[in-house]
This record gives C-alpha cells, sequence and structure tokens, in this order.
C-alpha cells in the first residue's frame, strides 16, 4: 500500500500535471518526498505568492488547472493573494496545503490557526474560491482530488483548495480507492446553445442598425478565439472588448474597436455608447469596463439592448437588464451561432464603411500618441516605451502586466498581435503579478518569448522570482518601467489633494542617490541586468536580451505621465465632487 502523499503524485500523474508550484514546510515533506521519484516538476519559490502568481499564469497559458502545494498557515496566507487574484480572474487552480496533526485539532499546536474554531485555517480561503474541502479522513482523499479538479475547471473556472492535515499525507490506504476514480472521466462536457435561441441572436444582430459585439475574459478561458474571428468576419459586426477580453482578436483585425471603460478609447466608448444591440460574450460588465455603470460615458443601457451569453448564471443581469440570456460556454455558443448565421445569411454582410471608420481613427489616434512614442525625453515618455517594445517583440510573445501604464497604457495602445498572449491582473488588479506570473508563462510555453512589463512598484513586491528564473535557466525578460513612484496613485493624489504623500520613493537624501537599482539586483541573483541611459538604447537592448535567451532585467527610467481617459471612474467624484479632475503628471 501506497501513502497518501505518494497516491497524491500518481494522480496529478495521470492527470498530464508536468508542474506543481510551492514551496516546503514541515506539514507537506511527504508529497516532496513522493514528487522527488517523480516526472513532474516542483518549481521552488522563495515566496509563496510567487508560486500562486506563477501557477496562475501557467494556467492561463496551458488552459488547464495548476497546482499550487502550500505549507499551513503562513504558507497558506503567503499564498492567498495569488488564489484570490486567479479566483477574480476565473482561472482553475488546485492548492494542496499541509495542516496540522488530526490528533492535535484543537490544542493549539505550532502554527494552528484556532481563534474562533479547531483546525480552521481552510476558512481563510472561503471568501475566493469555488470550494475548500478539509480532508479529515485519508479514505476520502481520491473522490476530494477528483472533485477538485472538476470544479476547478467547470463551469466557471476558479481556484479550489484541499486542505490536508500532515498525518493523512503520510497514512497509507488501498489502491484500490484511487483505482475507482481512474477510469472516471477528466473533464465535463460545457453547455452550448440550442438553434432556436441561436436564431433569435443572429437575427437580432443581423436587423440591428448598430450592433457591436463585446467580449471578456471568457472567450479567452474557453479558447474561442477562433471562433470568435469567424463569426465576425461573417456577421461584420464591430467589436469591443473588456480589459480581460483584450487580446480575444488580433489588435490589428479591422473590426477591432478596442479597450472600452475609463481606460477605453473614445471611438470604442463611443460606439458602444450608439449601438442598438449589444451581445457581450464571456464578461461581467465591471466597473473600470463601464465607467462605473455611469450612462453617458461607455454604455447607454436600458436604452441599448442586452443579449448576454456567459458560463456562470449569476453573471448575467447583474448590472445591466438583459434581453435575451443564455447560460453557455463561449466556444460551444460561438460555433452554433457561426453555423446558424450561415443558413440565415449565406453571403454574410459587408460594411466597408465600418472598417474604413475604425482604420481612420486607428491612424489618428497612433498620429495623436506619435510625438510621445518618439519622444527622446529621458527618463523615457511610456508611450515610447510600449512603442519601442511592440517593434521588437515577436508576434506572438507572451506579455504579462502588472497595475499602472503597463497595464492599462498596454490595454489602450498596445497591440496584441496573437490571441491569448497578454496575461494581466483584473479583477484583484494585483500589484507584484506580472513577475512571477512570468514564471509560469515561461514554464507552460517554454519557446516562446515572454516578457514581464511592470512597474517598479510591482517588481519590488517579490524580486526573489529571480532565484527561481535563475535556477531554471528560463528566459524571461522583466521590463521595469521606473518612476520612482506608485505612478497611477500618485497621480490621483496630486490631482486631487495636491500633494504625493506616501505615493513616491525619494530619489535622494542630500546628494546621494536612493532606490533600487533593479540591474544590479538583478546581477545579484545571476540574471543579466543593464540599466537603460537613454531612449534609443531600449530597442537594442531588447533585442540583445531575446536572443541570449538568459533572465534579464531591463531597468528603465519613466516619466509619470498617466495613462490617457475617455471614461469615467466613480473614485474621481468622491475625492472631487463636481469637479472635472483626474489625473495628472507628477
Amino acid at each position: 500500500m501506497k501513502t497518501v502523499a505518494e497516491h497524491i503524485v500518481e494522480f496529478l500523474e495521470l492527470r498530464d500535471v508536468e508542474h506543481v508550484f510551492g514551496l516546503c514546510g514541515h506539514t507537506n515533506i511527504a508529497v516532496l518526498a513522493a514528487l522527488e521519484e517523480s516526472p513532474i516538476d516542483f518549481v521552488t519559490v522563495r515566496h509563496e505568492q510567487i508560486a500562486s502568481h506563477a501557477a496562475d499564469a501557467y494556467a492561463r497559458v496551458t488552459g488547464k488547472a495548476s497546482v499550487v502545494l502550500s505549507h499551513l498557515s503562513p504558507g497558506l496566507t503567503n499564498c492567498a493573494t495569488g488564489v484570490a487574484n486567479a479566483a477574480l480572474d476565473c482561472i482553475p487552480m488546485v492548492v494542496i496545503a499541509g495542516d496540522i496533526p488530526t490528533h492535535y485539532y484543537g490544542k493549539h499546536p505550532h502554527q494552528e490557526v484556532n481563534l474562533h474554531a479547531d483546525a480552521a485555517q481552510y476558512e481563510i480561503y472561503r471568501p475566493f474560491v469555488k470550494r475548500a474541502w478539509r480532508v479529515d479522513s485519508a479514505e476520502l482523499m481520491p473522490e476530494i482530488l477528483e472533485k477538485a479538479f472538476h470544479l476547478a475547471e467547470s463551469g466557471q473556472p476558479g481556484p479550489v483548495l484541499v486542505n490536508v492535515p500532515m498525518d493523512i499525507f503520510s497514512k497509507r490506504i488501498d489502491d484500490a480507492l484511487f483505482e475507482r476514480v481512474k477510469s472516471n472521466t477528466r473533464a465535463l462536457v460545457k453547455p452550448s446553445i440550442d438553434d432556436e435561441t441561436a436564431e433569435r441572436i443572429v437575427r437580432a444582430l443581423g436587423e440591428a442598425e448598430s450592433p457591436v459585439l463585446y467580449v471578456g475574459g471568457g472567450i479567452l478561458l474557453a479558447q474561442a478565439s477562433e471562433e470568435l474571428q469567424a463569426f465576425v468576419d461573417h456577421m461584420q459586426i464591430p467589436v469591443a472588448h473588456s480589459l480581460m477580453g483584450k487580446g480575444a482578436l488580433d489588435d490589428r483585425h479591422p473590426l477591432v474597436l478596442g479597450m472600452t471603460g475609463f481606460w477605453g478609447t473614445e471611438l470604442t466608448n463611443q460606439a458602444c455608447l450608439n449601438a442598438d444591440m449589444l451581445c457581450a460574450i464571456g464578461t461581467r460588465f465591471k466597473e473600470a469596463d463601464c465607467s462605473s455603470w455611469y450612462p453617458g460615458y461607455t454604455f447607454d443601457i436600458p436604452g441599448t439592448k442586452v443579449i448576454h451569453i456567459d458560463i456562470e448564471p449569476s453573471e448575467i443581469g447583474r448590472n445591466y437588464p438583459t434581453e435575451i440570456g443564455v447560460v453557455a460556454d463561449a466556444k460551444a455558443a460561438l460555433r452554433v451561432l457561426m453555423r446558424v448565421a450561415k443558413q440565415i445569411y449565406p453571403n454574410g454582410f459587408d460594411h466597408p464603411e465600418l472598417t474604413k471608420k475604425i482604420a481612420d481613427f486607428r491612424e489618428s489616434f497612433k498620429e495623436s500618441n506619435r510625438e510621445m512614442a518618439t519622444s527622446d525625453a529621458f527618463p523615457m515618455m511610456p508611450e515610447r516605451i510600449l512603442a519601442d517594445t511592440r517593434e521588437v517583440l515577436p508576434d506572438d510573445a507572451i506579455i504579462t502586466t502588472d497595475v499602472g501604464w503597463n497595464k492599462n497604457g498596454v490595454g489602450q495602445q498596445f497591440d496584441i498581435r496573437t490571441p491569448g498572449s497578454i496575461l494581466t491582473p483584473g479583477g484583484f488588479a494585483t500589484m507584484g503579478f506580472g513577475p512571477p506570473a512570468a514564471i509560469g508563462a515561461k514554464l507552460a510555453a517554454p519557446e516562446k518569448v515572454v516578457i514581464s512589463l511592470v512597474g517598479d512598484g510591482g517588481f519590488g513586491q517579490n524580486p526573489s522570482m529571480l532565484a527561481t528564473a535563475v535556477e531554471l535557466d528560463l528566459g524571461i525578460i522583466w521590463l521595469v518601467m521606473n518612476n520612482n513612484a506608485f505612478g497611477t496613485i500618485a497621480g490621483l493624489q496630486k490631482a486631487h489633494y495636491g500633494l504625493t504623500y506616501g505615493t513616491t520613493f525619494p530619489g535622494k537624501i542630500g546628494d546621494q542617490a536612493l532606490g533600487p537599482n533593479y540591474a544590479e539586483i538583478a546581477r545579484a541573483y545571476g540574471a543579466a541586468g543593464l540599466r537603460i541611459n537613454h531612449p534609443d538604447e531600449l530597442k537594442e537592448a531588447l533585442r540583445k536580451a531575446i536572443e541570449s535567451g538568459k533572465p534579464t532585467v531591463l531597468d528603465v527610467a519613466m516619466i509619470n505621465n498617466p495613462t490617457p481617459t475617455t471614461g469615467h471612474w466613480n473614485i474621481l467624484d468622491i475625492y472631487s465632487p463636481d469637479k472635472d479632475v483626474s489625473h495628472v503628471s507628477t
């Protein structure tokens, strides 16, 4: 008979798990001992938040649930931010955590969480995981593990927690208990859409005067970009997207309008405002994407009629009234919609005036940014950093963003040319997501160029992820857009309160320069590190970093200009009621 830990590792092997992310502790070393003999690679990190962010990105790239192994209590709470980030972005993840021995429940042994109930550490995750199991019987482990993976990957995906007392890991159980689940299906069939409903939707879109498709991250989670493009090409309907829907289609597609909301472009927000029929697929109509749901900025609902297709019933009608609500997987639904569209409109549609309007706007928008995107100012303009980076990167490079210009500016101004190649922290907007996420992305797609666009605030959260990248020889590039501040918040505070207290970092004390030299930090970890001293150096430095195939940090001084906005955010009204104030440069 094998131990539960050995059975767990064998179960993961049978599910084709190739990497487990985590950090050791006295409660989980039985699993590590079992992994030592396994083809599964254990990705050791120096902080559990690195593990959960890396696992998050790994799942986004592979399309399958990732696995995190955590120690109890402080390990589990360190891990929590990354797990919550995955939860709010609907990323499938199975967290396996060690816990105190069952025979010490309630005795307050080393590191037990029991202030309100005995053996209660799994309760910490309840607000953000789809389910948290505490395994009190070794014999239940097989069915709990199987349920954990099914739940993580089905419906609206998300993380789950399997909390295991350390004595359960070491208990030996009958092999037949795990044999029973081997023949069960690994994946559940996802719901689709019936032909009658599909016909209603297709006719409504075909008869509308100004329809818009509004797509979110559900397209990417369902890996439905090809189906979306086929439907768009046939029906010739313009496509707006949420932040998380960025990269659902190639941004150069002639019918892609761009991102909506606070950081959306004027064309996109106006197209959505003027739509008579909006077909939303795989999106939750979140606050920043909808200009805090204020009428007159992004959407005019009611007024515009809404069709909403989503895998999760509770998302439909949550923020806007819906005329046709469909619970379905985006990929399956689009396949049916396309088949029905060909039956009803066999020749499709052609709207050359629409594609010209979009092309003209793109050109004028690009022209309006040209001065910034070509500026020789140093510190560099953020627009030039993005423009030079886009020019050098291959079309299929995977980009991880963080928060600030590298998220909002990228969403607005940086073309994503291969669907699914941008990984962004959306719902939780977690500072520090991007650098460790790049590790997960590179492990999932080692053949791709992977770059993390991150601010100095985000990079400083967990720089020890460099140790893991160096030890695994992962050729990742971290481009630190260094404005010596928590830039977005500094711009808000300066605009509304006239100061930057607590939001910027001191540059000097007297003649002594302060602030981390991220290039030197990189070299200390064994990675390559380079400080950019002139705008003309960036492109060549990026090319060399890509060619080297080595972990590389590029520290790029940046002017703290705000990302341009055309939408609205309710916080502005809270800060400065009845005033037209947003962000300013600091």
